[in-house]
Order: C-alpha cells, then structure tokens, then sequence
C-alpha cells in the first residue's frame, strides 16, 4: 500500500484529501477515490477537465505515482503572472503604485 495527498486550490480555499492505495495505482485511481472522499465538498474540483501533476510537474493520469507523493489538480490563472509583473513594473516607472 502506498499513500498520497489529492490537493486542488481555488483563489479562496484549498482542499486535501489523504489517499491510501495500493502500489500499482495510478494517478486516475488516486483521484477516483480522493473524489469519494470529497463527496459534495467536492462539487467545485474539476475532477475530469483538470491536468494533474505531482509536485508541480504536470503528469498523465494514466502514470503511477509514489508513496508520499502530492497530486494535484491544476486550475487555469486568471492571469499570467509575467504579465501582471510587466503591468506592475510600468506603472511603478509612471510613478503610480
């Protein structure tokens, strides 16, 4: 058997949910049974649509993962980063903050 965390982050909360599977599990049967566990807390992960990832590398649903291991499911940003940086940076050159 091997444990996981299933985490997804919303602007405003973030949701963990501890898996325990047996070792030839994949990231799918990770997030099938971390589903379960949310139950209608659950209504707001996009379970399906969602790319997943271990931590921070995006991954396949179909790849195994291991024993301690974070998987999660990435959102879209509202915004890139490096343009909200670039906006930032020429408004402070304008003299605004």
């Amino acid at each position: 058997m091997k444990r996981c965390l299933v985490a997804f982050a919303h602007p405003r909360r973030q949701w963990l949910w501890p898996v325990e599977l047996p070792d030839a599990a994949s990231i799918a049967d990770a997030l099938a049974a971390a589903r379960t566990l949310a139950g209608v807390d659950g209504a707001a992960v996009p379970w399906d649509a969602a790319p997943v990832g271990i931590f921070g590398q995006q991954r396949r649903r179909e790849d195994a993962w291991a024993d301690g291991d974070r998987i999660e499911l990435y959102r879209p940003l509202e915004r890139d980063p490096r343009d909200r940086r670039r906006e930032r940076v020429a408004r402070e050159r304008r003299g605004g903050r």
